[in-house]
């Protein structure tokens, strides 16, 4: 393992990395860096959590120079993904003068076209990016490095023709680095036509096997939610991740987890720009917090320090299910990864777990007491509404509901107020 210093670094970023307390390189670190700082052309076959920011990251910052116009460009699927990534470029560059500009839709352009006036770095998402050209407030004719993060998603996402327009307004001569979690056709045809012999470079996750614990529950629909609440209070957590498989329902697990006095919000993609973040800044800003979340509209965020994911519906394949668990067990530290299955989920969770059930332990189901929860409508189709065997705790009147309750601790849960 090299460190920092041996990839050549300059005093300046190695200050940064060490005020963010980042010691030594990851496994995509140590390759790529040293191969983009010689102006080779990458392909990073990478998850998030792998330290892939850092990985562009740090060749963008050495190679630009400030004051002498746009000169990198790093473009990703989503506009969450565009804010974590520049703000990650801000604090890696935090000892230089260089400007790092976001530009996504959803909020107002005049704001955007006056910081690109003395933008060195750009992150965007593809959409806006396009719409600053036909307006001719993006200069993309002194491009030195453009970024492809996320490449897989963007065009699952419909944004290859997007991306293409881009790439043919930059400079033939410059380097491109593309990110991908796999390697889609779409990938392959980039790599052909814009790259110049791209190294292919892979590195895992920054998930410590040894360090993660995955258990599943085998519990009636109509109890799952009982149960995630009473994991929830018996289990000693930090951030939480729950995920949901429709935005509806991550809006109704989230809404139903307030009621009951959990710091709980939702992030899926029918939230717009201001609310969204508004539930990412809530969340950074939460010593405990619950976040719950569709796979599209997580995928690509690296938020640190998850104790907890949650599979409130088991996702439909394996790359997903991998998805969620990486988000904890990081960094070294302990995470467990919950899954609560009801009949449902059984054909998906057969085959993600084909190879590897001897890691998962299935839990005996604890006594929990059955909670209801509230429907957006009248449709009683996944409601805590029936009665479970009596072992579970049985059924409890619509009067009793704990909302208010204040006999068992849980990290997560918010203070009553005072009246």
């Amino acid at each position: 393992m090299k460190t920092f210093e041996e990839l050549g670094l300059s005093q300046d970023l190695l200050k940064a990395l060490d005020e963010m307390e980042l010691t030594e390189p990851t496994e995509i670190q140590e390759k790529v860096i040293p191969l983009a700082m010689k102006d080779q052309d990458i392909i990073g076959g990478s998850a998030t959590g792998s330290g892939k920011t850092l990985a562009f990251g740090a060749p963008i910052i050495e190679k630009t120079k400030p004051g002498e116009g746009l000169q990198a460009i790093v473009l990703t699927p989503t506009r969450e993904l565009a804010e974590q990534v520049s703000r990650s470029l801000k604090a890696f560059s935090r000892h230089s003068t260089l400007e790092v500009v976001t530009v996504y839709g959803g909020v107002p352009i005049e704001a955007q076209m006056r910081a690109l006036r003395r933008a060195d770095i750009v992150v965007a998402t593809p959409g806006r990016v396009l719409d600053h050209i036909s307006r001719k407030t993006i200069d993309l004719s002194k491009i030195k490095i453009l970024v492809l993060d996320e490449a897989d998603r963007m065009f699952d996402m419909g944004f290859i023709h997007d991306v293409t327009d881009i790439i043919d307004q930059c400079p033939r001569k410059r380097q491109t680095l593309l990110f991908s979690a796999t390697i889609s056709s779409e990938v392959v045809m980039i790599s052909k036509k814009y790259m110049k012999d791209p190294k292919e470079i892979s590195a895992e996750p920054e998930v410590d096997p040894s360090k993660l614990k995955q258990v599943f529950y085998d519990v009636p629909s109509n109890q799952k939610f009982s149960l995630l609440v009473h994991l929830l209070e018996q289990e000693k957590s930090g951030f939480v991740m729950i995920f949901c498989n429709t935005k509806r329902n991550a809006d109704l697990i989230s809404g139903n987890l307030e009621k009951f006095g959990f710091n709980s919000m939702a992030l899926h993609g029918n939230l717009n720009q201001s609310q969204r973040s508004r539930v990412l800044d809530q969340f950074h800003k939460s010593e405990k917090f619950i976040l719950v979340c569709t796979d599209v509209a997580a995928r690509g965020l690296d938020i640190k320090g998850v104790s907890h994911v949650y599979n409130y519906e088991f996702p439909k394949t394996k790359i997903e299910y991998t998805h969620r668990i990486g988000r904890t067990a990081r960094a070294g530290k302990d995470g467990k990864a919950i899954t609560i299955l009801s009949d449902r989920d059984y054909d998906s969770f057969r085959k993600a777990t084909r190879y590897d059930s001897a890691k998962i332990e299935n839990v005996p189901l604890p006594r929990f007491e059955q909670v209801f929860i509230k429907m957006n409508d009248p449709s009683p189709r996944g409601r805590d509404s029936g009665r479970g065997p009596r072992r579970f705790g049985g059924r409890d009147s619509r009067d009793n509901r704990r909302t208010g309750r204040s006999d068992r601790s849980s990290g997560n849960r918010r203070r009553p107020a005072r009246r």
